[in-house]
């Protein structure tokens, strides 16, 4: 039996900041050809969409884009390296390459005690925050509860996050309690749905697939280690 699919967006995040700036003059013509025809999808294989971005755009290479992992209270992520995946956190932020496509695990699902879930998230843009702030506004891979359990009950949940367009953008901050996901139809496209919104920054694909027993498999299933840098939360020092 073949999985059935979920499609959502979730809008953009940035509005703490300028969206102006963070939205940038980076137009999204790599996802059409100059005929207007559509040259890539949602529904291509994991490395497709920002390998192509890669080839067009003038982002420095080894940019480091800083991602926040977000997901119902008690949720915990965690990035792998050497083939295993580290310590999971409630609060796992980490810098990963633009093009890149990153394998991470979800655990402590509430509801759904030992249950365990293994998506990706593939960098296909960056943000353009003011100068020295990148890390106080990662990309932001929220995830809500209906995603986690549509992927336990063997829908294939694909999820493309977007910077809105400052020009049609509702002028309201996006936190992790007010975001906005947008659910559409199998017949949609995500990814051209999010380009008509905004600029596109990142697909997640959660499904049911799980890491493989045999260790000469584990290289593809981490798409091949793409490195990542960890971002810790600055302490808070408390005045005496």
């Amino acid at each position: 039996m073949s999985p059935s699919f979920c499609y959502r967006l979730l809008v953009g995040f940035a509005a703490a900041i300028s969206l102006q700036t963070a939205f940038a003059e980076t137009p999204s013509d790599y996802l059409s050809s100059g005929g207007g025809h559509r040259l890539l999808s949602s529904d291509l294989p994991p490395g497709y969409v920002g390998a192509a971005r890669q080839n067009v755009s003038r982002m420095c290479p080894g940019y480091l884009q800083p991602v926040a992992f977000i997901g119902p209270e008690g949720t915990q992520f965690s990035l792998a390296q050497s083939g295993a995946f580290l310590e999971p956190s409630e609060n796992l932020q980490a810098g990963l390459l633009i093009g890149g496509v990153y394998r991470f695990q979800v655990s402590r699902i509430p509801g759904r005690e030992g249950a365990e879930l293994f998506p990706t998230v593939e960098l296909i843009d960056r943000t353009f925050p003011p100068p020295g702030l990148a890390t106080r506004h990662p990309i932001q891979i929220q995830l809500d509860e209906d995603d986690l359990i549509a992927a336990l009950n063997g829908q294939m949940v694909t999820r493309v996050i977007y910077l809105e367009d400052p020009q049609t953008a509702t002028p309201l901050e996006q936190t992790r309690l007010n975001s906005r996901p947008i659910d559409i139809s199998e017949f949609q496209d995500a990814l051209e749905v999010a380009d008509r919104f905004g600029k596109p920054l990142a697909i997640v694909r959660i499904g049911s697939l799980a890491p493989p027993r045999q260790p000469e498999l584990l290289t593809q299933f981490f798409f091949g280690y793409p490195i990542w840098a960890p971002i810790y939360a600055p302490e808070t020092v408390t005045q005496r």
